[in-house]
């Protein structure tokens, strides 16, 4: 039995989100079925971070176990053959038994991007979060560094969020400007559910005026999701990367200069 690492980038739009659920179009079940033919049985795919209905991911990685001889090569285009337009796996590589996309990942990497300008836009549609109001990227950055380190963000999870432990790290959080497009790129170790969307939105309602920048730190300190800020839209979040100890080998791809 081997166990084969697969970096995956798709498109989140059509789909109910990462994981598989009953009656519903997702993104595992894809991807499980095309290497399910590849493989020439069943297999189960065991993804670095699940993502939400409408997210997107230009660095997914998942892993699957399989009794088949197949080079990396195959892996990739022949599990490429047979996956909607959406979806493509982009690297493969065979890895030992230690590696595991969830529990082997230190940090993972999400961006968030903002398409600030009067007018909806047409052809990005779906492809990012459009903000008509004026945003101030310098408040939002000021804002912003209340939350990078260890926290306990119990106001920036979904009310719903399973996790035991509401306290995560937040390794760098960055706001940039390139034209009408803010940039809202963070690394943590860890993610809580809606965590990044609860974050973006916490940081519009910063960068339009509504709130000043030591809101952000008040509503860490509120420990309540109630008493925090809008969840932003789904549209804008790419899942960017997920860093595994070198031991593994996995391949270092950025893939944000490739769409932005």
């Amino acid at each position: 039995m081997a166990r084969i690492a697969l970096g995956v980038e798709y498109d989140g739009t059509p789909f109910s989100g990462w994981q598989i659920q009953e009656g519903v179009r997702t993104v595992q079940e894809c991807v499980e079925d095309a290497l399910s033919k590849v493989a020439d049985h069943p297999v189960r795919v065991t993804c670095a971070g699940r993502t939400d209905a409408g997210v997107h991911a230009t660095g997914q990685v998942v892993h699957v176990d399989s009794e088949a001889r197949r080079d990396e090569r195959a892996w990739v285009f022949g599990a490429n053959a047979n996956l909607p337009e959406e979806i493509s796996v982009i690297w493969a590589k065979t890895v030992d038994s230690s590696f595991h996309a969830r529990f082997a990942a230190r940090r993972r990497r999400y961006r968030y991007v903002i398409y600030n300008r009067a007018v909806r836009p047409t052809f990005l549609a779906y492809r990012v979060t459009w903000v008509y109001r004026p945003l101030d990227e310098s408040k939002m950055a000021e804002g912003a560094r209340f939350l990078v380190g260890e926290h306990d963000f119990s106001s920036y999870r979904a009310l719903g969020c399973q996790a035991k432990n509401p306290v995560r790290t937040i390794n760098t959080l960055e706001i940039t400007r390139r034209g009408s497009f803010v940039f809202i790129d963070v690394e943590a170790n860890a993610f809580l559910h809606h965590m990044v969307r609860n974050i973006a939105g916490v940081l519009i309602a910063i960068g339009a005026g509504e709130k000043p920048p030591n809101w952000a730190n008040d509503v860490l300190g509120y420990r309540d999701r109630a008493l925090g800020g809008v969840t932003a839209p789904p549209h804008g979040l790419y899942l960017e990367g997920v860093a595994y100890p070198d031991a593994f080998g996995l391949p270092r791809i950025s893939s944000s200069a490739l769409i932005w």
